[in-house]
């Protein structure tokens, strides 16, 4: 009888597991839900690492696989709340639509923005970038389509602020997301290395230069105050982010263009070399992945991830007259490229260019992404950058370029940035650098213009009327004459 009493005893006890969806679904639920692994693991009480185990395809046991499925099936039941209030939005607003032949002015503003990740929210959802209500997602996550609405309040007008005797006027940045009582980090820096070095506008910007990554990092890090998404600054890497030796490369392919055009039509031509102003500034607006990269593979891209790809690039005809948009590679087969040279050869693909065959992937490592991710951080620089020009302040002009360009630089394995080590980052920015010339040679050439050549990130050589295409200056959309010169007879 005791046997028995003791199977009884077993059998009361026993109860079946709570079953679980899918790793892949898992990880789909969390990601809809803009929950980052961290996040979840906090509720859980569990780490970030076991999250991701599960999302691969080991399962909990015990009673956190019990919370664990509460977590999903609540998701689940709330993305289907939030599906049908859409829905119910979208039948009422085409109902609008149809009764008064206008489109509401959310949908003007998302359309307007020529974006096509851009969508109107059933319900506002705060925003990844200042965590207050968005009403708009883009790519996949709540954003603030106008940077003015982003922040905390409206910037208050400052007091007007000392000058030095040299003439360097101390002016707070990032007006537009500033809040009245956010710090100028970049102004008090400046002010501080003058009076440090008794007013020598030369040592005081070598002090400045040589102080431009930490102080860089300082920004990033008082840029993201309040935002809703972390920095993953030290995530696990896979092996072709990694260097291969100490002085080597890893696998990476920037499409770095280095394009001359073949052969020149007859006659006498003037060519006008054009420098891009503040490219690594402007690329910094690109998708980044938020967190670890996970692997995947097979023919397919999702707009709301980004990482690293290994591709078939397609043929490229119009080397003739356009650089190739893969960069000058010698070498047929499969490469890995960034997230910003695969969504410019997928867009060229499209019908709207049709200027190649869409690119073949076939694994790729990525992570749920936002191309917002350093935007008060680079609207902070360019809004220094652009004051800087207009009062002829050289001391700051070089020490924004020097906070941009070694911010890049250094993110990967450097041993002069220790805080940050994000290759994929570094990657992505140069790259996304490299697809910006590329457009403006497109742009060019679309307008009517010869392109000549295109080199690097900031140099783009033409012939004909370019002042009818890109606006002249020093500004970040702007270019300036680098250089004018003769070739051919007649």
């Amino acid at each position: 009888m005791t046997d028995f009493g003791a199977i009884d005893a077993l059998l009361a006890g026993a109860k079946k597991e709570v079953p679980l969806p899918s790793a892949e679904e898992r990880r789909t639920l969390r990601e809809e839900l803009n929950l980052s692994r961290a996040q979840l693991a906090q509720a859980l009480g569990v780490s970030p690492s076991t999250v991701g185990g599960w999302e691969s395809g080991r399962d909990p046991s015990g009673e956190v696989r019990e919370k664990y499925a509460y977590f999903l099936e609540g998701a689940r039941g709330k993305l289907a709340a939030e599906a049908a209030e859409e829905t119910s939005a979208e039948d009422s607003a085409s109902s609008e639509s149809d009764s008064q032949g206008d489109a509401p002015a959310d949908a003007r503003q998302a359309e307007d923005s020529g974006d096509d990740d851009v969508a109107v929210l059933a319900a506002p959802q705060p925003c990844v970038l200042c965590g207050e209500p968005a009403r708009h997602q883009v790519a996949g996550f709540p954003q603030h389509l106008d940077p003015a609405e982003c922040g905390s309040a409206e910037a208050a007008e400052p007091e007007p602020q000392p000058q030095s005797e040299q003439g360097v006027r101390v002016v707070p940045v990032g007006r537009r997301l500033q809040a009245a009582d956010t710090p100028d980090l970049i102004g008090t820096a400046v002010a501080s290395a003058l009076a440090e070095h008794s007013g020598d506008l030369e040592s005081a910007t070598k002090a400045l230069v040589k102080r431009a990554i930490p102080d860089a990092m300082a920004l990033l890090d008082h840029s993201r105050m309040g935002g809703r998404y972390d920095v993953v600054a030290h995530p696990w890497m896979p092996d072709v982010l990694r260097k291969q030796s100490s002085r080597g490369a890893d696998q990476i392919w920037e499409a770095r263009p280095k394009w001359s055009r073949s052969e020149l039509p007859a006659g006498k031509h003037e060519i006008t070399a054009l420098d891009v102003n503040g490219a690594y500034l402007s690329a910094l607006k690109t998708h980044l992945p938020l967190g670890q990269l996970e692997h995947s593979t097979g023919n397919h891209h999702d707009r709301r991830r980004a990482g690293i790809h290994l591709i078939t690039p397609p043929d490229w005809e119009h080397d003739a007259y356009l650089p190739n948009p893969i960069g000058s590679r010698d070498e047929p087969g499969p490469l890995w490229v960034t997230e910003s040279t695969l969504r410019l050869l997928l867009r060229i693909s499209g019908p709207k260019y049709g200027l190649c065959d869409p690119p073949e992937i076939h694994e790729s490592w990525t992570s749920g992404a936002t191309e917002g991710l350093l935007e008060k951080f680079r609207i902070a620089l360019k809004d220094a950058r652009d004051r800087a020009i207009a009062d002829k302040d050289d001391v700051t002009l070089e020490y924004v370029k020097a906070m941009y360009s070694k911010f890049v630089s250094t993110m990967g394995e450097s041993n002069y940035n220790r805080e940050l080590y994000r290759p994929d980052w570094m990657h992505l920015i140069r790259s996304q650098a490299f697809a910006n010339l590329w457009w403006k040679a497109h742009r060019a050439y679309d307008e009517g213009l010869m392109v000549v050549r295109a080199m690097g990130t900031d140099e783009l050589h033409v012939v004909g009327d370019w002042r009818a295409v890109f606006a002249e200056g020093r500004g970040v959309t702007e270019v300036k004459v680098k250089d004018v010169y003769t070739v051919g007879t007649g």
